[in-house]
């Protein structure tokens, strides 16, 4: 009996004790996780932003600046990377004006057309955002007011 009484007493964690650990650290992660994964779709969110105001216009602009003209819709972006042979042939072509592909934080390329629907005397530059799809919510174009 003396020996019963001492393996009651031995130093080691029950089942009961491991499964509390594990429902706290479970807990823990739900409430941090989240936190997380929306910093990572906002900085997304944010990238693209930048890319739509700032970087490929700059881009834009050069080619205006050197041809006179920006990009037709027909030759897209693709006209900042790589000489356009479509009508009209930039005759100052001085690029590349962009060193990667124009893609969207979402693996999307950024939409393109010359001379805009929203912007008619220059271009619209636009992403439909992480679902893809026109007409969401998380549409971003240069013609939107922050």
């Amino acid at each position: 009996m003396w020996y019963n009484s001492g393996m009651r007493n031995r130093k080691a964690f029950t089942l009961i004790e491991l499964m509390l650990v594990v429902m706290i650290i479970a807990t823990l992660a739900a409430l941090v996780i989240p936190k997380f994964t929306g910093r990572a779709e906002q900085a997304k969110v944010t990238a693209a932003r930048s890319d739509i105001v700032a970087n490929i216009p700059t881009a834009l602009d050069l080619y205006e600046l050197d041809n006179g003209f920006y990009p037709t819709t027909e030759q897209g972006l693709a006209a900042l990377r790589t000489q356009p042979t479509s009508a009209p042939v930039p005759p100052k072509w001085t690029g590349p004006y962009l060193k990667r592909k124009s893609i969207d934080p979402w693996g999307n390329p950024y939409l393109y057309e010359s001379p805009g629907k929203h912007n008619p005397d220059a271009y619209d530059l636009y992403s439909y955002g992480k679902d893809g799809v026109e007409g969401g919510k998380d549409d971003i174009g240069n013609w939107e007011e922050e």
